[in-house]
């Protein structure tokens, strides 16, 4: 019997939700049912399948998520004719965010691939968008509805019952997708009594995660490496609005080689305070020793090979009990578990559909973190399994490297503004990694668990020039550059840099003021001697604001001139607008300065983009 098959692409883990809630309401309305990340599907076997469903979100700048890649360059190949998918019914659901310009641009390009392969819509594509008052899942609720009823009418045989609910919920609470073995402590208590604090601190964080059913962590359970900070300086004014700093890590344990442009992700410490609360309202143990292992898995060897962890280990290294927002379902296994008759009404409100904007309001839009919410909801006493496979993972944050390491050896430097915002209730908040950050004191050496990786800023050679857009913390990555080009010009000739930074205030938020004027000048790699230049926009300090874009066009010439010497372009910087305001610049540039109409313009930009020489690197 064919299954229904769901396979999803997350990056941040909204995909994956929706994957799993289309799976739960398959099997309700007893549909069998196949959940797979696109990873884990061999896509030669498409043309095979009876009705698939995909869940892709759109990350960056309209690029595919990492695990979509391998099938989305399959499906490109040319020989893959316009019947190959005859008889295959398919529906896509997007994820993305209306404020990037590149909106939903995954799901709208699967969609028309898979059209132009041959495969029939079930129903139209869905769009979930972040920036909508109840988030993705206003879209996601009708767009359900209409999927069940169209897949009734086109292949009956997926839904023996018809297109409505059958099997009723409590079947399924019985059942958690993880199990949980407890161990007899004194057998472990020893094992970590012979090894130092750095080997112990790695198997304590490694075996926490490895051990977590989420798919989060394969290749994020052990750290690669321990930093400890040396420096904590602020950049800001106190009094300007911001709050960003300078961090100096060392290694603890041996260096890595790490590239100008690549990322460090961090794992940030949990409140203690926090962690004991949320341990203490779920009436857990934790002293005691457990292994998670999924419910349906059949090779018992492989339940026995997980070591087993102590629980507040477990809890504090791969649990997010006190930042992130628990899921929408989350509330509806609450529900079931609440003893007040008060409670129970208002958790299966919130689960449902009508309820939907009041639970984005209380939950998403007040961040409303795991341990509010039970805090909320005192009457509800949720299973260790349930809270485990339904509180978010711990995840690792991710930052630009803003250090070479030809200029510091045994070194990595981050930029970071340390997130704090006030909710529509007027709750304060803060991020949780930047204020982790900003609150350690160098003396302590506290240990940082990190991993490197290749971000989307690929180091250039000494000789290629180079035209740089890097406002506010956008900046960061672009000091590594500054600071790598300047030691191999003491040795090689290098091509000229133009750099241009934008901030509120020259007396505020200037980052760096000092190490970017020094470069500038006698003969520095940013000196318009050497035929570069820097270039500041103080949006603030005058009446009409001035960004980045306006000092671009101020240079537009100079721009050109580099462009024409086959110059490297790289932004780096918010992901709201500014990218986009960017693009607009260098296309008027290039229309201006050429002689050529727009289109002409966006044609050379994307040529840039195809050869490797249009670089964007942007966070929200």
């Amino acid at each position: 019997m064919h299954k229904f098959l769901i396979l999803y692409a997350t990056q941040t883990g909204n995909a994956l939700d929706v994957a799993e809630r289309l799976s739960r309401e398959a099997e309700r309305r007893a549909c069998p049912v196949s959940l797979l990340s696109l990873d884990q599907y061999d896509p030669s076997l498409l043309p095979q399948e009876q009705a698939v469903i995909f869940v892709v979100s759109t990350t960056g700048q309209g690029d595919t998520p990492d695990s979509m890649k391998v099938f989305w360059r399959y499906l490109l190949q040319r020989n893959l004719g316009r019947h190959w998918l005859k008889g295959v019914s398919y529906a896509v659901f997007g994820l993305g965010d209306s404020g990037y310009q590149k909106y939903n641009f995954v799901a709208k390009k699967l969609d028309k691939r898979l059209m132009d392969l041959g495969g029939t819509a079930i129903v139209e594509r869905g769009l979930g968008d972040d920036q909508h008052p109840s988030g993705y899942e206003a879209s996601l609720d009708p767009w359900m509805s209409s999927l069940w009823r169209m897949l009734n009418m086109i292949k009956p045989q997926f839904l023996p019952n018809g297109p409505d609910v059958v099997i009723q919920d409590a079947v399924f609470i019985d059942q958690p997708k993880v199990q949980i073995t407890y161990h007899n402590s004194e057998n472990h208590e020893s094992r970590f009594s012979s090894t130092s604090d750095l080997t112990c601190l790695s198997i304590q964080i490694g075996s926490a995660r490895s051990v977590h059913p989420g798919k989060a962590f394969s290749d994020r359970s052990t750290p690669g490496c321990f930093l400890k900070m040396v420096k904590n300086l602020p950049l800001t004014r106190s009094n300007c609005g911001k709050d960003v700093r300078h961090f100096e890590f060392e290694f603890v344990s041996p260096a890595l080689q790490y590239e100008i442009g690549d990322v460090l992700e961090i794992l940030p410490g949990q409140d203690s305070a926090a962690v004991d609360a949320f341990i203490q309202r779920c009436n857990l143990d934790p002293d005691s020793f457990i292994t998670v292992s999924p419910r349906e898995m059949d090779d018992h060897n492989a339940r026995d090979s997980r070591s087993p962890v102590k629980l507040r280990t477990f809890v504090e290294f791969s649990m997010d009990v006190a930042s992130a927002s628990p899921r929408r379902y989350f509330f509806e296994v609450m529900s079931y578990f609440a003893t007040a008759e008060h409670e129970r009404e208002r958790l299966k409100y919130f689960a449902s559909p009508e309820g939907r904007d009041d639970l984005y309001q209380y939950n998403q839009k007040e961040r409303r973190t795991v341990l509010e919410v039970l805090e909320d909801f005192p009457s509800v006493k949720m299973p260790f399994e349930w809270l485990v496979q339904l509180v978010p993972p711990l995840k690792p944050r991710a930052f630009s490297i803003s250090s070479s390491q030809s200029a510091h050896p045994n070194q990595v430097h981050l930029t970071v503004n340390v997130v704090s915002w006030t909710t529509p209730y007027k709750r304060k908040k803060k991020g949780l990694c930047s204020s982790w950050l900003a609150a350690l004191d160098p003396c302590n050496g506290i240990l940082v668990p990190a991993w490197f990786y290749k971000g989307l800023l690929p180091a250039p050679s000494p000789s290629l020039p180079l035209i740089l857009i890097g406002p506010g913390t956008g900046c960061a990555p672009f000091r590594g550059f500054v600071e790598e080009r300047a030691v191999q010009s003491r040795t090689t000739a290098t091509a000229p840099i133009m750099f241009f930074f934008g901030c509120w205030n020259e007396e505020g938020d200037f980052l760096y003021r000092d190490f970017w004027l020094s470069h500038s000048q006698n003969k520095g790699v940013l000196s318009e001697a050497k035929g570069g230049g820097f270039y500041v926009a103080f949006s603030r300090d005058q009446p009409q604001k001035v960004y980045v874009q306006h000092k671009m066009k101020e240079h537009s010439q100079r721009i050109w001139n580099l462009l024409a010497e086959g110059a490297s372009v790289y932004i780096a910087g918010s992901s709201t607008k500014m990218p986009a305001d960017v693009t607009s610049a260098f296309e008027e540039i290039i229309s201006k300065e050429n002689g050529v109409s727009r289109e002409d313009a966006v044609r050379w930009i994307r040529a840039l983009e195809r050869c490797g020489k249009y670089h964007i690197e942007a966070w929200s």
